[in-house]
């Protein structure tokens, strides 16, 4: 399940049928039904975030805010989410994705397609840190993007 918010004035945005898709296509070995929000924002949005929680001030494509474990303790927030899983929130800057995917030759929807998986990841715990995080990680991506057609991102 996906709360989309669309806070950008880009065109040519994923459907939310996509998201899903891509969201499935990360989640499938959970037991349980997941949740995340995907925030759609511009290149400011996008520079005050990374400036405020990774202190780089320039825009970024993609942000990844695993949930905070002892937010779920919150009774409220325990209830709205049933036996559902909230993995966390997505941010991603829309304009980027456009000038990335025209940059390195890929087609728009594929990229958007290995972000929203290689987010989908970080809010699963996996992370690039080190070589051997990267190349783990770097092989999931292909594999859920090859199950949907997708060609490998980094070949």
């Amino acid at each position: 399940m996906i709360d989309l918010q669309v806070a950008t004035t880009a065109v040519g945005l994923p459907t939310e049928g996509q998201f899903q898709q891509w969201l499935h296509a990360a989640t499938q070995a959970q037991p349980k039904t997941v949740e995340i929000t995907i925030r759609l924002v511009d290149d400011e949005e996008s520079q005050t975030l990374n400036q405020n929680y990774r202190g780089k001030d320039k825009p970024t494509n993609i942000l990844s805010f695993p949930v905070d474990m002892e937010s779920l303790a919150i009774p409220e927030l325990a209830a709205e989410l049933g036996d559902n899983l909230y993995l966390g929130d997505l941010v991603i800057n829309a304009p980027l994705v456009a000038r990335e995917a025209k940059a390195q030759n890929k087609t728009l929807i594929d990229h958007w397609a290995h972000l929203v998986i290689h987010g989908c990841l970080h809010l699963q715990g996996y992370d690039h840190i080190n070589d051997d995080e990267a190349e783990a990680m770097e092989s999931l991506e292909i594999d859920m993007l090859a199950a949907l057609g997708i060609a490998n991102p980094y070949g």
